[in-house]
């Protein structure tokens, strides 16, 4: 299957490295006129923005992922700079607290459900008032395995990816017929933010996958944009695990995943 976006514009969030990266340019890849991406810091997206070298069709702006001003005025740029705002990707996400819910830093908690649960509601509402509302459109939101199931001193983590994968079914219903949300659910990906979950011992965290390996940002990345386009346009509300068969052969009772 030849999957394309060809004249689509898309708003990928989280996007200056690892995943979120990966998806910008898998999108430029398979056709979009133009990609708007998202991060915290301006001199991480000059870094995209450079790896991606794609000219013209690759906007860059900073903004906060859990701040509504920052979300509409993402969604905006799209509109005014490319003519449309088709796809947007929810990829932004964040784990500062780590340990057992009795006791975890709530300031912790509160910033981990802004960004991972609240920041892609912010981010539809924008897309649909923005565009979508009359124009149609698709929505992916990078969820996890976490939420689909339970880890030591994560729960915060995966209580707000388990919201979040509530939160696509939620919209879903809500926008159709005519945009479509979905998300994917990785398991350990070679990233920074997943980091402690492999580079201490990649080998150990490849055995775990019955796949053999860890997945790479463009496994998650070719799924997402699959869901986003128009092959994908009977699928509405699936999260869909992208994560080396482990929630398949229900390894994810005996490992910490992401």
């Amino acid at each position: 299957m030849d999957v394309r976006v060809d004249d689509k514009v898309a708003l990928v969030t989280g996007a200056s490295r690892g995943i979120g990266e990966a998806i910008a340019r898998e999108l430029l890849d398979s056709g979009a006129r133009g990609v708007v991406i998202t991060s915290r810091k301006q001199e991480n997206l000059d870094g995209a923005m450079s790896r991606l070298d794609a000219g013209e069709r690759v906007l860059a702006i900073p903004a906060r992922a859990d701040d509504e001003e920052d979300a509409g005025r993402a969604v905006q740029t799209a509109v005014d700079e490319f003519g449309s705002c088709d796809i947007v990707v929810a990829n932004a996400g964040t784990n500062p607290s780590f340990g057992p819910m009795v006791n975890v830093d709530l300031g912790g908690v509160d910033k981990t459900w802004a960004v991972n649960q609240r920041g892609p509601l912010l981010l539809a509402r924008a897309a649909w008032n923005g565009w979508m509302g009359k124009n149609s459109g698709s929505i992916v939101n990078v969820a996890s395995i976490a939420g689909l199931t339970v880890s030591p001193f994560m729960g915060a983590y995966n209580v707000s990816k388990a919201a979040l994968i509530h939160l696509t079914r939620q919209l879903a219903l809500e926008m159709a017929p005519d945009v479509r949300v979905n998300a994917v659910a990785p398991a350990v990906v070679r990233t920074k933010l997943a980091s402690a979950l492999w580079e201490s011992n990649e080998d150990a965290a490849s055995k775990a996958h019955p796949m053999g390996r860890i997945g790479e940002p463009e496994d998650i990345a070719r799924a997402v944009v699959f869901l986003a386009s128009d092959a994908a346009a009977w699928i509405t509300g699936v999260t869909l695990p992208v994560d080396g068969g482990v929630t398949g052969a229900k390894s994810a009772q005996v490992l910490e995943l992401p």
